[in-house]
């Protein structure tokens, strides 16, 4: 679970990053949904990180309190599944 997490905040920090340069540069962009979705799928930490690094969709409400609500759960829940029994 740790290396899906960790894959794919990667994945969603890199993707943040394309689209804020993509919007700089007046090109075809990322949709927010797709974005949404890998922020949903378990890439919270990697969508709040770029969030935070390219300074990106920090005005959309959904994105300002859903991703760090996103990443808060799923840190929360990979911490769960590795505590002691």
């Amino acid at each position: 679970m740790i290396y899906y997490l960790t894959a794919i905040s990667i994945v969603t920090f890199v993707l943040y990053g394309i689209d804020k340069y993509k919007a700089k540069k007046g090109k075809w962009r990322i949709s927010e949904k797709s974005l949404l979705l890998m922020t949903f799928i378990g890439g919270g930490i990697g969508a709040w990180a770029g969030m935070k690094v390219w300074h990106h969709k920090t005005r959309h409400m959904k994105f300002r309190y859903g991703v760090p609500l996103m990443a808060s759960m799923q840190l929360l829940a990979a911490i769960y599944l590795y505590l002691p029994a």
